[in-house]
C-alpha cells in the first residue's frame, strides 16, 4: 500500500486513489504506529524468532481496518512480526462462513478458520431478557488463547478502537462503580499469551471509513445487535450526544485515560494520601 510502489499486496487491492482516502489511511496507520509503540507490542524474543501475532477477524469493520493497518505497517518494515489472521465460527444461524476464507484465501493472508458452536452454550446458559455479550466473550477468549498457543503465537491481537475503550470507560464508571477500561496491552490470566489492541487510538469513524471505503465484505454480528437496551449502546448515545454538542469532546476524554493524577482521585492503594505530610520548614528559616 506503497504510495508510490504499484507493486502492493493483494489486501489493498480496489484502495481508492482520492486525496481524502490517503489522508485517512494516514491517519489510521500513524495511530496503529503511535500505539504499537508507545505500549511495548514488539516483543523482542530471547530464542531470536519472529514474534507471531494471533490477529483475530470477526468480519467487522474494525478487524478488517487491523488486519489492514497491521499488514501495512509489516508491509513498510516497521511491524517485525508474523501474522496469522484467524475467525471464530461461533455456529451463529445465518452465518456467512465463506465470506472471511474467501476473502482471506483471494488476498493471500495466511489464516485459521475455526468452528466451535457457542452460540447455543449461550442460548442454552442465558436467561431469557439477560444480555449475551458476557458469556459469548468468555467462550470465545477462551477458543482463542487455545488457537494462539497451538500455533505458537505470541500474542493474540483484538480490533478494539478509541471509542471502544471509552464507552468502556464509561460502562464500568457508571455500572461498576470504577475506573477501568480495555487496556491496550494486557497478560492473560495463566501468563502465557499477550493480548493487543492495536487500534486503541482509532476513532471508530475512521474504522467505518475505512471499511466502507475498501468495500470490505461485513458480517453483522446479530447476535448481539438484536438486544435492545444494552448498557453499551446506552453509553453510546450519551457520547454521541457530548459529541455533537462538542466536536471532538471523544478525543479529549481519551486523552484524559492517559493523564490520570492518582494524587488527585480518591484511591489510597494508589496514592499514600495518610502520608502525604507537610513539608519541614528549613531550618534557617524563623518559625512561630
Amino acid at each position: 500500500m506503497l504510495d508510490d510502489n504499484e507493486d502492493i499486496h493483494p489486501l489493498f487491492r480496489g484502495a481508492p486513489a482520492t486525496t481524502e482516502f490517503k489522508k485517512l489511511r494516514k491517519r489510521i496507520i500513524r495511530n496503529v504506529r503511535e500505539a504499537v509503540e508507545q505500549y511495548g507490542m514488539i516483543e523482542t524474543r530471547a530464542d531470536g524468532k519472529t514474534p507471531k501475532w494471533l490477529v483475530c477477524l470477526s468480519g467487522g469493520k474494525d478487524s478488517y481496518t487491523m488486519l489492514a493497518a497491521l499488514y501495512e505497517l509489516k508491509w513498510r518494515g516497521l511491524l517485525p512480526v508474523d501474522i496469522l489472521a484467524c475467525n471464530l465460527d461461533q455456529g451463529q444461524p445465518g452465518f456467512p462462513a465463506t465470506v472471511l476464507p474467501a476473502f482471506l484465501e483471494d488476498r493471500g493472508v495466511p489464516h485459521r478458520i475455526e468452528y466451535q458452536d457457542t452460540y447455543s452454550i449461550v442460548m442454552d446458559k442465558v436467561p431469557e431478557g439477560r444480555t449475551f455479550c458476557a458469556l459469548c466473550s468468555r467462550l470465545r477468549r477462551g477458543n482463542l488463547y487455545r488457537i494462539a498457543r497451538e500455533e505458537g503465537c505470541s500474542a493474540v491481537v483484538l480490533g478494539h478502537h478509541r471509542d471502544d475503550i471509552l464507552e468502556t470507560f464509561f460502562m464500568n464508571l457508571f455500572h461498576g462503580g470504577r475506573l477501568a477500561t480495555m487496556p491496550p496491552k494486557l497478560i492473560n490470566e495463566e501468563g502465557d499469551l499477550f493480548v493487543y489492541r492495536p487500534l486503541a487510538h482509532v476513532a471508530e469513524g475512521d474504522c467505518q471509513k475505512f471499511a466502507r471505503d475498501m468495500q470490505y465484505p461485513i458480517i453483522p454480528c446479530d447476535l448481539c445487535g438484536s438486544q435492545d437496551g444494552l448498557q453499551r449502546q446506552q453509553v453510546k448515545q450519551i457520547l454521541d450526544g457530548w459529541e455533537q454538542n462538542a466536536p471532538g469532546r471523544r478525543q479529549v476524554m481519551f486523552r484524559a485515560l492517559m493523564n490520570a493524577r492518582p494524587s488527585h482521585l480518591l484511591d489510597p492503594k494508589l496514592f499514600d494520601f495518610a502520608g502525604l505530610m507537610r513539608p519541614k520548614p528549613d531550618e534557617h528559616e524563623r518559625t512561630d
